[in-house]
């Protein structure tokens, strides 16, 4: 079993400012304001409510990376993320035990440039592995 903790759940939306506006409602507040990822072509802000982080990711273009999937799943929770201290271990790991990198390891500038890899594990769904440092 690996020492991996929660840090936020990816929420994919189509319009990240009223998805906002729709999870202020329920009590969440802004934690990190809207930025641009300009390698995955993604706008992004992180939220919290009681404890729980969310991550809306919505498309900046019809190039983005999440772009098929919100057509094909429309606005819906798709991702977990793990927080290790061991990211090569953990990541290796990962995938010699099911799971499948869907890209390579890479820095995410909404999380402060720590690298982040998106995995796929046919029983349970996509997950990204986030570096602590």
């Amino acid at each position: 079993m690996l020492p991996l903790k929660v840090h936020h759940i990816g929420y994919l939306v189509k319009k990240i400012d009223s998805a906002i506006h729709s999870f202020i409602q329920l009590g969440y507040t802004v934690i990190q304001d809207t930025i641009f990822d300009s390698f995955r072509k993604v706008h992004i802000c992180f939220m919290e409510k009681d404890g729980y982080v969310i991550e809306l990711v919505s498309p900046a273009d019809g190039d983005s990376v999440v772009t098929g999937l919100l057509k094909k799943y429309k606005n819906t929770p798709y991702h977990i993320c793990y927080e290790t201290v061991s990211f090569e271990k953990d990541f290796h790991f990962l995938t010699e035990h099911g799971f499948t990198a869907i890209d390579s390891p890479t820095p995410a500038p909404a999380i402060g440039g720590r690298r982040v890899v998106f995995l796929m594990n046919a029983s349970i769904g996509m997950i990204e592995l986030l570096e602590v440092v």
